[in-house]
Formats: C-alpha cells, structure tokens, sequence
C-alpha cells in the first residue's frame, strides 16, 4: 500500500509491517517455535542508548509497525521494512480490476512520490541502504536514528519527558493524514501504557514493561497534517460497533485527464446493481497505514470498511451505494461490500484477534441482513476467493485472510454454522477440518521461509489418493509444475466451508470435482468434511465440455453506442460432461460503466444490463460463473 510524502525536512517516516497491538501479551502463534535468543531485545537497547531514544519508545514504535517481527529483508505491501518499518518505494497496486481500455487511466498512473526512508535513515548513520533493508541490527539503529532526527527537528533536542516525544512519533510514521499520523502515535503511547509481551515467530522473546505516560499533543500544530474531506456521512454499522467515518479519496491524480482518479467509483447500490458478495481481506500493514493509504487517491485501492485488530473498531471509508476498489474484479467489485482486517495473511492468529473476529462479524451481519447477502461461503468470501476477469488476471489475484483465517468459527459468529444437512453418503460435502488439530506445513516463500506450525482451516489437494501425489497445480500459477505449499499459492488449496461434489472416494482419501479434474484430499472417516444438501450443476446432455467465467458481463448487443462492449472471455477450466460443481445462485448479468471521475463521457456511470443468464458456482478456490444455458440444475444426491 502507498506511502506518503513526510511533512518536514527530507527524511519520510513510514508504518506498515503488521497491526500494532494494544493488547498487553499475545502469545506465539507458533507451537514450536525455535529456542529464544535474547539478542533482539539487547539490540533494541544499543540502538536506544547510541541515539538517545527512550528504550521504551523505540520497542513500542517496533511494535506498531512489525509487532517485532523480521521479515527476511522482504518489503511489506506498502514498500516498508524491516522492525522498523523504513520505507522503500511504494508500488500501485489498482483494485478497480477493469481492464477495459477505457479506465486506462488508473491502470497508466503511479503511486503519489514517497522520501525514500531506507535511504536517508541509511544516511543519518552512514550505512548502506541494502544494509537498512535486510540487516535487523542496521534496521534498529537506522530507525533509532531517524527518529531522534526527527525530535531534533521538531524541538531542537531529546527530551527526557517520554510524553514530549509524541509529534516526532507521528512524524516518523509518514503521512500526511491527520487522522492517520494521530492513530498511530496514539497506538505507540497506549502500548507503553499498557506494556507488551511475545515471543515471536522466530524464538526471540521481548518485553516492553507499562510505563505510565500522558502523551503531549501540543507539538502537533508544527506538522503539516492535513484533516479529512468534511463530510455529513454516518457511518453504515449496527450500533454496537460504535463505528466512525473517514472518507476515502475520491480525486484526480493527474489534471485534466479525468480517467486517473482514485480510490472509488460513485454509484447508488443496490438501486442500481444489487449488494449480493462481502469480501474480507486482511491489511497487510496497519490500521493507520491502511487509513493513510485510503485517503491517497494515488493509491487506486479501498474497501468499504477497515476493522482494528487490537480492540475491533470499525472505520468505514466509501459508502455502501459506492463502488470501493479492493477485489481486483470490476464485476466483483460492482456488486461487494469491502472489509479489510488488520494483519498479516502468514502470521495468521497473532493478527486475527477475538475482538477483529466479533467486529467483522457483527458487521457481516449487519450488511447481510440490510442487503439480503446469502449467509454462506459463496457470497461472504475472501479476498482469496475472487476469480480472475480473464486468463491473464489470476496469477496476479491476492490471496487474503490467507490460510490461519478461521472460517468455521466466523462462519459459527455470523449465524451461519458449518454442520452436516445431508446423509453420510452425500455426494455434496462441505470442507470442515477442525482448525485446532488441522496444522499443515505452510512456507512463506517470499521471505523464503517456513512458517510455524499453527491451525489452519483449509486442506491439501494432490493429483492423486496419495500424500505423496504431486499437489494439483492451477494452469496459471504453475504451468508446467506442480502446486507447492506456498500460503500464497491458493491453487491447491479447498478452504474451510467451500461446498464440492465428490466424483470418487478411495479408502480414507476423497476426490472431488475442482477446476475441470479431480482433486483428491486426505478425509479419514469423513473427518475433514460434513455431508450437505444443496443444489449442483452439471454440464447439459450432448455437451463434451462447458467453459467458465470470472464476471457475469452482458453481451454484445445490450451495450449503447456509446460504451465500449466488454469481452466476454472464458477461463482457461473448461467442465467436462459428467462434472458437477454446488451452486451458488444466479447473478446479475451487467457492466458498470464508470470510466471517469466527472462524468464527463456519454452514458458514463451507467449499468448496462442484458438478458444473458449466468449462475455462480464454486470452481475451485476461487468461485467462477457458468452460462445458465450450458447447465442443469440438480439436487445433490
């Protein structure tokens, strides 16, 4: 996600590695976590007394950005750091997700320019910036450094009171955002009020004892922060939430072309298109950061709402009648209600707290009931979930909450229990391991690493009833290989309360239809599934072979003139006569059309509707569409 330009001087602060935590302990989501080392605590003090940083001040500035994890010298999504979160070069990562040649604005623009932290940090104590990147011990000095530059700056010294430190706190994160640079320092301060300790993945175990402390705000006015757009806006949440409002950005990122703007698009759901999916993802970064990014319109990406991890609070960004940017599938995106969730996708628990868990389900419930969304794993799905447009858009598809979100015991939250509706001998099941004892071998491969062992709430799919049978392998991720046991390679992956029909059992291992084949799943006695009733589709009588699609797009003649019609490209998993795959319902057939941020060209922000029927069904991992006319329904047998 982007970071901004820092408000003084030449040196920008950033925040985004991981969630800060306002809870006093959490402990390791790692049941075997390798043996302590006590270094980074030491490291952590060196760096303090070498820049004449307050010990404490330092490891709750960590905190807030790493939750004092290292992550292998690998940049966070908006471009950070290391413990300390220094900042790189952020990239735009658009989550319209219309390729259409007409909203090439978005797709052409970059992200707003950002002070390269890594670098001046790297300055301020004479080190290489690849230093600053990937060495832990470079990384703390450099962020001690730099924070104790920016106190300078603001006061001329280094106060001994820890509440003065406050402004160049919210300096150092990096944004422009009022509200964001307030979020953030206000985090730093309540955890050294309230302590912290954990081991983290990696062995190391720290502590942070409470210090009593009153922050002093009145430095604030020396930075440049800028307040949100003013708006009459109420929050959309159930009033248990106590939910507030911060407008995403919704602006023009280069003058006079009114096809580059950010974040959303304007529309009037569900008159217009009907709210029928909610889309959970997770940050990956904080709150603040994610607040801050929302409101840079270079940034090309929102949700509708952004939950806390550490106490559950709820910000909504873009109304609901709008069109947030966050799925990556202008269809999707149409017809979805957006939740992004603070954490990290690999460090699974340790981010997905009780209280996150409680918040976006209360708000699931809310939203399904005023929209009348379907309680079930087809219409409240993950970010992970959501098809590709077209061939050349899924390799490139997130993979959020990622593999340790629990989702049978937020399905349990939301009213919406997994539990058998069918005989034993179903040929429909619903994925259903029981997360406490379903731990699977998982690596980060971006950081290169494995991951602890931790619950898990999907199973491993092979080519075959074998746990040594290659892992199936999607076309697009891997087309000449085998799946791997990424967390992000989603391809071999059936998560938690996704429904398929079986197509063969053999012995203590199950086969079910997946993307055109059979894919074979490890289920001792049925233990990994429930029996389920429920419709499926079939291929109709005379068709060899059906195809699939990732958006239910009109077809050609229900376009006006005057808006390009959009292809209608099937995916590379064709269905073979003989499959069957659960329903998930129809959908609408149309194509939002909302090229420009002023309205400015014919029909602009115009629904085009047509006549062609499509059904959503569960593909794979990710749902996908099939043409009511290539298919029968029927009832699960």
């Amino acid at each position: 996600m982007s970071v901004f330009s820092r408000t003084s001087v030449l040196i920008a602060g950033s925040a985004a590695a991981l969630v800060v935590g306002l809870v006093p302990a959490i402990a390791s989501a790692s049941g075997d976590a390798p043996a302590v080392h006590p270094s980074r605590q030491a490291e952590f003090a060196s760096a303090a007394r070498e820049f004449g940083v307050p010990e404490g001040l330092l490891l709750a500035v960590s905190y807030a950005e790493s939750l004092w994890e290292e992550h292998a010298g690998a940049p966070s999504t908006s471009g950070t750091y290391g413990l300390m979160g220094l900042a790189g070069t952020p990239t735009a990562d658009p989550g319209k997700g219309d390729d259409s040649e007409s909203v090439s604005g978005q797709a052409a623009a970059q992200p707003s320019a950002a002070v390269d932290t890594v670098a001046s940090a790297a300055k301020l104590i004479n080190a290489p910036a690849s230093s600053v990147r990937t060495d832990e011990v470079t990384n703390i000095r450099a962020g001690a450094a730099l924070l104790a530059h920016d106190e300078r700056t603001l006061t001329g010294s280094l106060p001994a009171n820890l509440g003065d430190w406050y402004p160049a706190v919210a300096e150092y994160f990096g944004s422009p955002s009022a509200p964001a640079a307030s979020a953030f320092a206000d985090q730093v301060y309540q955890t050294l009020a309230t302590g912290a300790t954990r081991t983290t993945i990696d062995g190391q175990r720290i502590s942070l004892p409470s210090t009593k402390v009153t922050p002093n705000k009145a430095g604030m006015a020396k930075l440049a922060l800028t307040q949100p757009t003013a708006t009459t806006q109420r929050p959309e949440c159930p009033s248990s939430l106590h939910c507030d409002f911060i407008p995403a950005a919704y602006a023009e990122t280069k003058p006079g072309d009114p096809t580059a703007y950010g974040n959303y698009d304007l529309a009037n759901r569900p008159v217009t298109m009907k709210i029928n999916t909610i889309v959970l993802h997770d940050t990956e970064e904080t709150y603040p950061d994610t607040i801050s990014s929302f409101e840079d319109p270079t940034h090309y990406a929102s949700a509708n709402y952004v939950v806390r991890s550490s106490d559950g609070h709820v910000t909504q960004m873009v109304p609901d009648k709008d069109v947030a940017w966050h799925a990556g599938n202008w269809y999707v995106n149409a017809h979805a209600v957006g939740i992004e969730q603070e954490g990290f996708a690999v460090q699974g628990a340790t981010w997905f707290t009780p209280a996150l868990y409680h918040s976006t389900a209360a708000l699931v419930r809310y939203l399904a009931a005023r929209y009348n969304v379907p309680l079930d794993r087809q219409h409240i799905i993950g970010h992970d979930n959501v098809p590709g447009t077209i061939p050349s858009t899924i390799a490139g598809m997130h993979w959020d909450p990622g593999p340790y979100w629990d989702w049978a015991y937020f399905m349990q939250l939301v009213g919406a229990p997994i539990r058998a509706t069918a005989p034993a001998n179903s040929h429909l099941v619903t994925i259903d391991p029981k997360f406490a004892s379903n731990i699977n071998t998982v690596r980060d491969c971006d950081a290169n690493k494995p991951l602890p062992n931790q619950p898990s709430s999907f199973v491993y799919l092979h080519t075959n009833p074998s746990d040594s049978a290659p892992l199936v392998a999607d076309p697009e991720l891997h087309p000449s290989g085998a799946g791997t046991d990424c967390a992000s390679d989603w391809g071999d992956k059936a998560s938690v309360g996704q429904q398929f029909v079986v197509a063969r059992r053999s012995g203590d291992w199950t086969g079910i239809w997946w993307q055109g084949a059979i894919a074979w799943f490890h289920n001792p006695g049925g233990s990994a599934t429930v029996p389920t009733s429920g419709f499926v589709v079939k291929p109709k009588a005379g068709k060899g072979s059906i195809p699939t699609y990732g958006r239910a797009y009109p077809e050609a003649s229900a376009y006006p003139k005057a808006i390009p019609a959009q292809p209608i490209t099937p995916l590379p998993y064709t269905i073979a006569a003989g499959q069957e795959y659960a329903l998930g319902g129809p959908v609408p057939t149309d194509y939002y059309y909302a090229p420009t941020i002023d309205s400015s060209r014919p029909d602009d922000h115009t629904d085009v509707r047509g006549g062609t029927k499509y059904l959503e069904i569960q593909l794979g991992h990710r749902v996908g569409y099939v043409l009511a006319s290539d298919v029968d329904i029927v009832g699960a047998h």
